[in-house]
């Protein structure tokens, strides 16, 4: 796979972030990261729902000779839906033009992108929740009308010009879909959200992942690797490198479940695979709050973390495992928690009407 930089003009200033495309040809890869993505939906392991959603959009699409619809992928970083992006791409046989919501400061910056594409071609842009307002608008239209309409000249003798578009695909990938304006959001023609994974998943992924990096890797180790990976691939990629290591440095090479244990004990991410942070926030709910409940913006100010990295990073994951509880009144810390990290847990939660108002999934605020 090439990856090949957008063209710029030697007088233009650098853009912050840089935009490329990803032609869908085999190639072979000249970086490390890019061998361990899957190359096409049979090989993407995990988000069953999500992948028989999409084999029948493609198939759908190729008997039409069309181009897909436009796609947002909504959840927490590190799921896939770049990877997930890339496989569409190569599926529809098409050119995929990546970016960053933040690298479209400047409407010229979406119309140079925009005038770009080819038929069927894909634009991805990443965090799309980010995007400013006069690109987001300058979107409207391409997505509807597969038009760009330039504005010529300046007050009474300005004019609106449109220009015509092939027919794309735009993908958008955010964290937090409930940032996206109505106007954008309801453009797409499919939305999905990306799930956590399963242990045996994560596994499979990494038993993958080992053979692609050369690593010997038994089951048991693979799946120790897994149960500690946060319910992420890119998790679970980054801990099987820094096993690796330890295997390397410390014993023969060979991933094992003694070994990634002892390994992931030295990088302090614990049996249910949380982190110093992970612990630090919590003991400190349980300490400094008496379990809670506290605000998001109390919690951050203790812990000196943000409190959209806390929302976004460190909160999914606390949910999910039930160690973290959300409610009207603040973040509280469950008796699975306490008892997680040693500590003996309160009384109250003995008391059904303690729980009353709690929302353990963080759907209500």
């Amino acid at each position: 796979m090439a990856i090949i930089s957008s063209r710029s003009d030697n007088n233009a200033p650098e853009p912050k972030r840089p935009k490329v495309t990803v032609q869908p040809e085999k190639q072979p890869e000249d970086r490390q990261e890019e061998t361990l993505r899957p190359k096409g939906l049979e090989e993407y392991v995990g988000q069953k729902a999500l992948k028989a959603v999409l084999g029948v959009a493609i198939k759908a699409a190729k008997s039409r000779q069309e181009s897909l619809d436009h796609l947002l992928f909504y959840g927490p970083p590190g799921l896939g839906k770049t990877s997930i992006s890339l496989i569409l791409a190569r599926e529809m046989g098409v050119n995929i033009h990546l970016t960053t919501a933040p690298a479209l400061e400047r409407p010229r910056d979406i119309a140079g992108l925009l005038v770009k594409l080819q038929r069927g071609d894909i634009l991805f842009i990443d965090e799309i929740h980010r995007l400013p307002r006069i690109t987001e608008e300058i979107l409207y239209p391409a997505m509807e009308d597969f038009r760009l309409d330039v504005t010529v000249g300046k007050g009474q003798t300005a004019k609106i010009t449109s220009v015509p578009l092939p027919r794309f695909t735009l993908i958008g990938a955010t964290t937090r879909s409930g940032s996206l304006s109505a106007p954008l959001r309801d453009r797409f023609g499919l939305l999905q959200a990306l799930r956590f994974y399963e242990v045996d998943e994560l596994a499979t992924i990494v038993r993958r992942n080992a053979g692609l990096l050369k690593v010997p890797i038994d089951d048991a180790g693979a799946l120790e690797i897994g149960r500690r990976a946060r319910g992420t691939p890119r998790i679970a990629n980054r801990l099987l490198k820094r096993v690796r290591d330890y295997a390397q440095v410390e014993g023969d090479g060979v991933i094992t479940e003694a070994i990634a244990c002892q390994a992931l004990e030295l990088y302090e991410v614990d049996p249910r695979g949380l982190d110093w942070t992970d612990r630090r926030l919590l003991q400190i709910l349980i300490e400094h709050y008496n379990g809670g409940p506290t605000g998001l913006e109390a919690l951050a100010a203790a812990t000196g973390e943000e409190s959209q990295t806390i929302e976004e990073v460190y909160e999914p994951y606390l949910i999910q495992i039930g160690y973290l509880l959300r409610s009207a009144r603040g973040r509280m810390a469950s008796a699975a928690a306490y008892k997680h990290l040693g500590y003996e847990p309160p009384k109250r939660f003995e008391q059904a009407s303690f729980l009353d108002g709690i929302d353990p999934l963080g759907l209500r605020n």
